[in-house]
């Protein structure tokens, strides 16, 4: 496992920055509006902004560099051409390898600043060699990066998908039903606990699909497919605004193809779909 500090970056001979601020994720944009170039700061934008290095987490190799992530603070000066971008603006400009670099810099951060001191007994946390881990030198707590695992579960009904809209985005997609694992639960009973909480329907012949980490802020997506095995929808009205059956030909809006839920609709779509 790599190291939460242990390459100084400036042993580095190449190195890859990706600075984390409270907002996203500090970027260079230059170029017209449709040339656009998006990519992460050089060393001279370091230097000039006087970032601390060696408060640095070492990432990994990224297309023939090492990868540091860095944390600034929010009253940084930000001169042209670097600006702040959310981490959900970025998929597009980054691509998809950096954009997943991206999100682990800021779950890395995010751990290391949360973690500064000991959750037992307040002392301060010190790095342990070669781990991603935070110990306590007075009672001895390890504290590695926060996890949360979450499944994300496709349900059909012979030709037909539940897709709902969650009652707190701001996008209006439909999308398949996802929810986080509870303590003491399996996978397959948390995807039959959520799809009866959300939608009040049964589900049936749950079958693993794939995984995606999801930096919003920590999580595991992980992806299944089940079956529609009794019950009438009903749209919790708290996380759930409104759910339904949907065919491939009157899709509403959908996820973008970014996420798992895109892929578990697109896997679908090809399964009901007839060849061309």
């Amino acid at each position: 496992m790599t190291g939460a500090h242990r390459m100084v970056p400036s042993l580095a001979s190449q190195r890859t920055w990706l600075l984390v601020h409270p907002k996203g994720i500090v970027v260079r944009r230059t170029g017209a509006q449709r040339e656009e170039r998006t990519a992460f700061p050089t060393d001279e934008d370091i230097d000039a902004l006087g970032v601390d290095v060696e408060r640095a987490h070492h990432l990994g190799p990224l297309d023939g560099t090492e990868a540091f992530a860095v944390a600034v603070e929010e009253t940084l000066s930000m001169p042209a051409p670097l600006v702040v971008a959310s981490l959900r603006e970025l998929f597009v400009p980054l691509g998809e390898e950096r954009f997943w670099l991206a999100g682990r810099a800021a779950q890395v951060v995010d751990w290391a600043e949360t973690h500064r001191f000991c959750g037992r007994c307040a002392t301060p946390t010190v790095s342990v060699e070669n781990e991603r881990c935070l110990r306590c030198p007075a009672c001895g707590l390890l504290s590695y990066p926060r996890i949360s695992p979450a499944v994300i579960v496709l349900v059909r009904r012979g030709d037909e998908v539940l897709l709902a809209r969650n009652a707190r985005s701001t996008y209006g997609f439909y999308s398949v039903l996802a929810g986080f694992a509870e303590i003491g639960e399996s996978l397959e009973e948390t995807i039959v606990r959520e799809v009866r909480e959300e939608v009040g329907v049964e589900v049936k012949n749950v079958r693993y699909f794939g995984s995606q980490p999801w930096p919003f802020p920590h999580s595991l997506m992980i992806g299944f497919f089940a079956e529609w095995a009794s019950g009438e929808i009903r749209a919790d009205g708290n996380e759930i605004a409104h759910a339904d059956w949907f065919r491939a030909d009157a899709l509403p809006n959908i996820p973008p193809r970014l996420s798992i839920a895109r892929a578990l609709i697109d896997t679908w779509l090809a399964d009901v779909r007839p060849p061309s």
